[in-house]
């Protein structure tokens, strides 16, 4: 069993102001030395200037591993850079297949198709972490632009490697121990209380592959079938948890890094339900430890991209990691609408080596709603709900990522700005809950 300390995190500053030191310096200086300071190309009175055609394929292409909304929103981010989003999905209609122009159709555990898929980019980076190590180090080995590169995203992989290397750098984690045999959980959970935590090393997401036992025989029936499964298993302590968070940041490969402000996550039934930023009544001492750990994180791993790291605050003020996502993450989608960058933008930029974007938030309050399939599908189509709710909240902000609706399924988002938490919060959720159901939580008939 391994405890991590719980003790505060040194806090760094944001480092937006760091200068890039190589190819996305000379790029910028390039660009400043041909436009002049205010951007526009220099003329001498009395010159003629040649018109010149834009050129796409002179713009880079970035591949993603794949086709699910984070691609999606990512293409988009890539629509307004100029850039080419290639997208390696499993199925046509897959939710970024849908709307990228170059799609390479394969999966992400078939090394040909990664390499088809990589040919021609300038870099390759993930809609998802379940890529195989092997296939990244043999596409690294064929010079592949791999980033994040395999040996940091090793750490969102396997939920193992990260306690165990988290704890050797002496940052918060839970207590934590590996599972061979249910003997394992059941020592595990005598030594730390009961309920106890069960977690798939690899995969999981939204509350799938986690268990909470309550008990030595519960433990021991969960071990024993996830065992015969195949699944690796790890044990952890159950915090005594107020809330959620999660700390957003991104980085360059020549080390220069951004953070947006640290957020509340609310779960429900496992999944992310609403994201509330910046996190409410969060002390200062708290938001600036978070994001000093995330910026170290980043740094110490390796970390190439956008990296959420998932928190929890615990109910005598302390923060550990719960996990580490290296790619666009459901707690970043506020700053789509709400900061100056948001992360779609800026795990491009990160990937291609150009300097980062501001992350400054656009207003105090910014809440993203996840738009959840209903246990029944509504009668009423998406669209016409769409146009109920634009008719009655203009100011809300809609992503939908063109997925069928099937219950607790992720097809969309709502982000709403403002001044008020609890005023903005309520016109996210009330939103949300109209795009599942079709019905308004206050009771208005859009009808009458």
């Amino acid at each position: 069993m391994t405890q991590g300390p719980s003790v505060p995190v040194p806090v760094i500053a944001a480092r937006h102001d760091k200068i890039p030191s190589h190819e996305g310096a000379q790029r910028a200086n390039n660009r400043h030395s041909t436009l002049g300071v205010f951007g526009r190309a220099e003329r001498q009175r009395g010159s003629a200037v040649t018109p010149r055609s834009f050129d796409p394929s002179a713009m880079p292409t970035v591949t993603m591993v794949g086709g699910g909304q984070l691609a999606r929103m990512t293409h988009q981010a890539a629509i307004a850079l100029g850039q080419r989003l290639r997208v390696l999905a499993e199925n046509p209609d897959d939710p970024a297949a849908q709307v990228s122009p170059d799609v390479v159709l394969g999966s992400h555990t078939d090394l040909t198709a990664l390499r088809k898929a990589a040919v021609g980019s300038h870099a390759l980076t993930f809609d998802h972490e379940h890529v195989p190590a092997e296939h990244l180090a043999a596409l690294v080995a064929e010079g592949v632009n791999v980033q994040p590169p395999p040996e940091a995203l090793i750490y969102a992989q396997d939920k193992l490697v990260m306690r165990t290397k988290l704890a050797e750098l002496g940052l918060p984690v839970p207590a934590f121990a590996a599972v061979a045999e249910p003997g394992d959980a059941v020592r595990f959970g005598d030594a730390n209380g009961w309920p106890m935590v069960l977690k798939a090393v690899r995969g999981g997401y939204d509350g799938r592959g986690v268990w909470m036992p309550e008990s030595a025989a519960a433990a021991t029936e969960i071990v024993t079938d996830q065992l015969a499964r195949g699944v690796q298993l790890l044990a952890e302590a159950k915090v005594p948890l107020r809330r959620e968070l999660s700390a957003m940041v991104a980085r360059s490969p020549y080390g220069q890094a951004a953070a947006w402000p640290v957020v509340e996550t609310v779960q429900r039934n496992g999944q992310c339900a609403v994201v509330i930023a910046p996190a409410p009544d969060l002390s200062d001492e708290l938001a600036t430890g978070a994001e000093a750990l995330a910026l170290n994180l980043a740094e110490g791993l390796g970390v190439v991209g956008a990296m959420a790291v998932e928190l929890f605050e615990t109910t005598d003020g302390r923060l550990l990691v719960n996990e580490l996502a290296m790619r666009p993450h459901n707690s970043g989608h506020w700053g789509m609408d709400g900061a100056r960058t948001g992360q779609f933008e800026q795990h491009l930029r990160a990937v291609l080596d150009y300097p980062l974007g501001d992350t400054t938030p656009l207003a105090p309050v910014t809440v993203m709603a996840n738009i959840l399939g209903a246990q029944q599908a509504p009668a009423m189509s998406i669209d016409e709900r769409l146009h109920h709710l634009f008719a009655r909240m203009p100011e809300a902000k809609v992503h939908l990522y063109g997925k069928g609706e099937r219950p607790d399924r992720k097809i969309g988002h709502i982000n709403v700005l403002g001044d008020d938490v609890a005023v903005v919060r309520e016109k996210a959720e009330r939103a949300a809950h109209w795009m599942s159901h079709a019905v308004w939580t206050d009771g208005w008939d859009p009808h009458d």
